[in-house]
């Protein structure tokens, strides 16, 4: 069944354009509510990154449960792998997450925990969308939800961030240079690394609620990598607007991204005798990654670009270890979802526990050179065009074995992501720009 509203990461888009909009927020609050107190009596938590938007529709959401009788727990600014664990650790009946992510201040949405702190299933999904087509009807006055803040949140997290790492690790000694995006993580992520002993310069940490993921972030790198050379920085932490990303830069303001990171991590587990079954990436992971991998007998699987997919495949398959070259880390012997400051701590941990550098833990990694051209999409339908895929086609028997191509529409953004990898950069420039024009040509705006 397809669903109307939600999509590979909740719903999301423009503020004030459907289903963006207060008063769809209120219903969806109602009919989430009911959905989840048809067994048992609880509370669902609320979050939020720090776009202006996330006010009204913290409201409205809260307006929503408290009709259906569910209690609200409000969080306020938090990450959203803080929502995740403060659901499962408060006991409550799912958690909510009003944010765009990595998006401009004037998007918006909804994310859904379980209460486990794991993504709800598409069978909830699509009860909640079946209820949005009804009429809201409040319960009994003297059965209304009712609303308190949980002021100890921030402290919560930042405890159990520094409980990711084994009881005695130090970052003592290390100068990082932490980025929050202006968004959700400006609260905790500093103190997490300050009280693991490293000296912190924190940029992006002053939201206004327009300014979250602008210039800065694991988006825009380049203020980062700028901060990392002038401070003298041993490494820089780039955070999205919701926390659930992480790229790094290293002493020289190289970008590390997450098919590096990820590489990192698995193969601390590895040399833990901590990893069990597969490393799982997606159709965007770098293809000299997936040969690193090899070379050290790591099975390595690719999902569908989505953290999602990354999950199901981890899950189905018995991995614990995956992500995306985006920064969407997860490891799920840590945590239940993506989280940008537990990644950059796994990988931290590697790093001074075998006193090696960045490059020195990545040197057996050879990256193929990879383009990605992003085309803005004004109709939907690339998959069909046969002159896209005639050209795909003609392109792919071009570059043989020596490559590969993908192009494949944002699940987030009305964009196609035009990818090509190859072994020679030139080659792979030539052939994306070809191939985006071709999109622009046929699907593009």
């Amino acid at each position: 069944m397809s669903r109307t509203y939600f999509g590979t990461d909740g719903i999301r888009g423009k503020v004030g354009e459907p289903p963006i909009t207060p008063d769809f927020a209120m219903r969806l609050g109602y009919a989430a509510g009911k959905v989840l107190s048809r067994e048992k009596h609880g509370m669902v938590l609320i979050g939020k990154d720090t776009r202006i938007s996330g006010y009204m529709f913290e409201s409205a959401l809260q307006a929503g449960f408290s009709a259906a009788g569910v209690d609200v727990g409000l969080l306020g600014p938090m990450p959203t792998p803080a929502v995740a664990y403060l659901t499962r650790t408060l006991r409550a009946l799912a958690g909510v997450v009003i944010s765009a992510s990595h998006n401009p201040f004037y998007d918006n949405g909804f994310k859904f925990f379980s209460a486990e702190g794991k993504k709800l299933p598409d069978s909830w999904e699509h009860e909640v969308e079946a209820l949005l087509q009804k009429p809201m009807n409040t319960v009994e006055s003297s059965n209304l939800g009712k609303a308190r803040r949980v002021d100890d949140a921030p402290g919560r997290y930042i405890e159990f961030c520094k409980g990711t790492v084994p009881a005695g690790f130090s970052l003592q000694g290390l100068k990082l240079v932490v980025d929050c995006a202006n968004g959700a993580t400006y609260a905790t992520a500093p103190h997490v690394f300050t009280e693991l002993g490293a000296e912190v310069v924190v940029i992006g940490n002053t939201p206004d609620g327009l300014n979250i993921n602008h210039e800065v972030g694991s988006t825009s790198p380049g203020v980062m990598v700028d901060m990392v050379k002038k401070h003298g920085a041993d490494l820089g932490v780039g955070l999205d607007g919701d926390g659930d990303r992480c790229i790094m830069v290293d002493s020289g303001g190289k970008i590390i991204d997450g098919d590096l990171l990820l590489y990192i991590i698995a193969r601390s587990r590895q040399r833990q005798n901590a990893l069990s079954g597969p490393v799982v990436g997606t159709l965007m992971t770098n293809l000299g990654v997936e040969h690193a991998y090899a070379s050290h007998n790591i099975q390595f699987m690719r999902a569908a670009v989505g953290d999602r997919y990354v999950l199901e495949m981890l899950d189905a398959n018995g991995g614990v270890i995956g992500g995306e070259s985006s920064g969407h880390l997860i490891c799920l012997d840590r945590t239940t979802t993506g989280d940008g400051v537990v990644s950059a701590l796994q990988v931290l941990f590697e790093m001074v526990e075998r006193g090696k550098t960045m490059a020195e833990l990545t040197a057996d990694v050879a990256l193929y050179p990879q383009k990605m051209i992003n085309v803005p999409l004004q109709q939907r339908g690339v998959a069909d065009s046969e002159v896209i895929q005639q050209a795909v086609g003609s392109a792919e028997e071009r570059l043989g074995d020596r490559g590969r191509i993908l192009l494949r529409p944002s699940g987030t953004e009305p964009l196609v992501r035009v990818m090509v990898e190859g072994k020679d950069e030139a080659e792979v420039t030539a052939m994306a720009e070809e191939l985006a024009e071709v999109v622009r040509q046929q699907v593009g705006s």
